[in-house]
């Protein structure tokens, strides 16, 4: 389906102009709320075989399952989004997000926890979900900026929840950290029911529940055998069986794709040349800036008789770690600017530079916490740029039914990247180790891995026509 007809007799009531900030506000909210998830368990991950009564193995299932959720509803709830309505879905996915943290907040047992964090990683669609209500609502001179504020969710709630979990989980009960996001989670659901109009949907179509289910055992056996691949062994017959259930399952799925009448993913529009190319971007910018997540914290946690670290605590790391979340957030809108006086090709490609100057210095640049600083800093200046260019590219470049749908697929792409990034750059660490830990060596080659992960990024944005967005 790739007609851009509305359904006439579901059309939105336009906010005034009053409203506009209000409704970029909201959204940005649900953003955030939804990306706190990715950090907010990370504190407690020492803690977990004690607290949850189970080993170290089981208890990594807490973080793996978010993220497979993650992964697998962006597309799925995008499409839902475009076919029943996306603030309906966006509601349903903050939803998900309180009944996950309930049940996180009334179990001490394992596998409730990770049942909960599924649902948490479910809400993780309110961000392309939002983009694309953006796009439905606001007036042309206030899209940019709000898209790019919206994108930018997605790293400033992971690096504002990093300091936030910490200073929570050593003060408090852990439960206190599900109870305040099930608040956060509800207030910001309220909101959105109240102050954000429902946007226009698809012309009335089928969902593609099979091709969903499909998708999702796909994605779920690619991302599962490239988390664990480490751990497993990456000879091992665990994950040599999900990757090659995953190089069987995902071709096949395409190949479905292109033949039923109302697919999950329109293929023909993801191949469209901005669309491709923007998605590649997304998958090594997703590589790139995932080093601020995994080294940053632990050079800056290292114990300093080591030689390797700074011996701050997690509540230090993650203050260190909050001027990226500042910054990136403070760019996004200086990003709009760049897109409507040069195109969004221009500032993904400024962005990608950006990304690899922070990756850079880090190697030069961590003789002390100052400078890991500003490295991380830098590299957060070019995740806001990047990440605000890559929903104008494929807005400019998809039929109006499926936006959200096709933000959905750019947001997979992005988690691919973080979760071959988290692999490669884990691998890398524990490869180069000393009998101290991680070696300085093993922290350079990694930045350096990351520099080129956006450089190429860069090479790739620079052959998106120039006339996209």
């Amino acid at each position: 389906m790739t007609g851009q007809a509305l359904d006439v007799h579901r059309t939105p009531t336009t906010p005034p102009a009053r409203s506009h900030t209000l409704v970029v506000a909201v959204l940005a909210s649900g953003g955030l709320a939804a990306s706190l998830m990715q950090t907010l368990v990370i504190p407690l991950i020492p803690e977990f075989p004690r607290l949850l009564h189970a080993s170290a193995l089981d208890t990594s299932w807490v973080i793996t399952a978010t993220l497979l959720a993650a992964a697998v509803i962006t597309p799925v709830s995008g499409r839902l989004g475009d076919l029943y309505g996306k603030r309906r879905v966006l509601v349903a996915s903050l939803l998900s997000l309180v009944v996950g943290s309930v049940l996180c907040a009334v179990t001490e047992s394992v596998w409730p926890v990770v049942a909960g964090r599924v649902l948490q990683g479910c809400a993780m669609g309110v961000v392309p979900l939002g983009i694309s209500i953006m796009r439905d609502l606001l007036p042309p001179s206030k899209v940019g900026a709000a898209m790019g504020l919206m994108s930018a969710t997605l790293g400033v709630g992971g690096a504002i929840g990093l300091p936030l979990s910490a200073v929570v989980a050593q003060h408090t009960h852990w439960h206190v950290l599900f109870w305040g996001s099930a608040v956060i989670g509800l207030v910001c659901a309220t909101l959105v029911r109240v102050f954000v109009p429902e946007s226009p949907r698809a012309p009335r179509a089928r969902f593609d529940l099979l091709g969903a289910l499909w998708l999702s055992a796909g994605l779920t056996a690619l991302l599962l055998a490239t988390i664990k691949g480490g751990t497993w062994g990456w000879a091992g017959v665990p994950t040599l069986a999900l990757f090659g259930a995953a190089v069987v399952l995902l071709p096949l799925w395409g190949r479905y794709q292109l033949r039923t009448r109302d697919p999950l993913v329109d293929l023909r529009v993801s191949a469209r040349r901005p669309v491709l190319l923007t998605n590649l971007s997304a998958v090594l910018i997703g590589f790139a800036m995932y080093a601020s997540a995994l080294l940053f914290p632990q050079l800056l946690q290292a114990p300093v008789a080591t030689g390797q670290g700074f011996g701050l605590s997690m509540v230090g790391a993650g203050l260190s770690m909050a001027p990226l979340g500042a910054v990136m957030m403070l760019l996004s809108p200086f990003s709009s600017r760049i897109s409507d006086r040069f195109g969004a090709r221009t500032t993904l490609i400024l962005g990608a530079a950006v990304i690899a100057v922070g990756n850079g210095m880090a190697v030069v640049l961590t003789s002390a916490v100052w400078q890991v600083v500003v490295a991380s800093a830098i590299l957060g200046g070019g995740i806001g740029i990047a990440f605000a260019a890559m929903p104008a590219l494929i807005m400019g470049s998809v039929p109006l039914g499926e936006t959200a749908s096709a933000n959905g697929v750019n947001t997979l792409m992005r988690s691919i990247g973080t979760s071959t990034a988290s692999a490669v750059l884990a691998t890398v660490l524990a490869n180069t180790a000393v009998a101290t830990g991680p070696s300085r060596f093993g922290f350079h080659v990694s930045f350096i891995a990351a520099a080129g992960a956006a450089l190429l990024a860069l090479c790739v944005a620079a052959l998106i026509p120039r006339n996209t967005a």
